[in-house]
């Protein structure tokens, strides 16, 4: 949830819906508005269901990227609610019923705030992020403890996505698409073992897991000290740590 600064009132609430094996479908009310917003849809009877027990009604989708575990839902939330969805531009082809493209530098309103959209090309060509104030929906370019496969962009692309994602305040809470955090502090253990931070969010995480709880959301001052995908100091250290983790089991 967000607590507006300025009349130190409610104005927002975000809400978990897991979905499929391992997403996290995310809800976003705007109390004020009396708004719905959901992200990354990939299961609309799970989002539906998911809003319909917080009593709040969808009535528009934002979508980060193309893949089927984002999107599939979109026709039945369009079709049960009338929802608007609003996605990148550059991936239009990819999937159906995008009503409104956006591109870097675009902003979208989403309730009584506005969001910037930036393009975080990598683990899609398109790849998207929606920032509001003390906000981020990465999708799947920013993971707790890592980042997105590279399924059409480019080392170089994913390292750029992630250093500017670095530059959020860290008090920003991000909200990735997967429950992925604890193979991935597995890893991150595994390539720098003796990391006091990674050691200390590896324990914790633990403790989440094995007690059936959400890992996520994190905050983008947590990723700057413990993952090691945003501490990569060039591309070709990041390259690295991408393949290996390929071929972490």
């Amino acid at each position: 949830m967000g607590v507006d600064a300025e009349h130190g009132r409610l104005v927002m609430q975000v809400a978990a819906v897991p979905a499929l094996t391992d997403n996290y479908i995310w809800l976003l009310h705007d109390e004020v508005a009396g708004h719905t917003a959901v992200i990354d849809p990939g299961d609309g009877a799970a989002a539906l269901q998911g809003a319909a027990e917080h009593g709040w009604t969808i009535d528009q989708v934002l979508i980060t990227h193309w893949h089927p575990d984002h999107t599939a839902g979109i026709p039945a939330i369009v079709a049960a609610t009338g929802a608007s969805v609003w996605g990148p531009e550059a991936e239009r082809e990819r999937f159906a019923g995008l009503d409104h493209g956006l591109a870097d530098g675009d902003r979208v309103t989403v309730g009584s705030r506005d969001a910037d959209v930036w393009a975080v090309p990598g683990h899609t060509l398109g790849h998207i992020a929606f920032v509001l104030p003390g906000h981020v929906f990465p999708g799947d370019t920013l993971f707790a403890g890592g980042c997105g496969r590279l399924f059409g962009g480019s080392p170089e692309q994913m390292h750029g996505s992630l250093q500017r994602l670095a530059t959020l305040p860290d008090e920003t809470i991000a909200y990735p698409a997967h429950e992925y955090t604890l193979s991935n502090f597995r890893f991150l253990a595994a390539e720098a073992p003796g990391d006091r931070e990674i050691e200390r969010r590896l324990a914790e995480v633990t403790a989440l897991r094995e007690a059936g709880r959400p890992t996520l959301p994190t905050t983008i001052g947590e990723e700057r000290k413990s993952n090691l995908f945003l501490r990569a100091a060039d591309v070709a250290e990041f390259a690295r740590l991408r393949a290996a983790k390929d071929s972490f089991r």
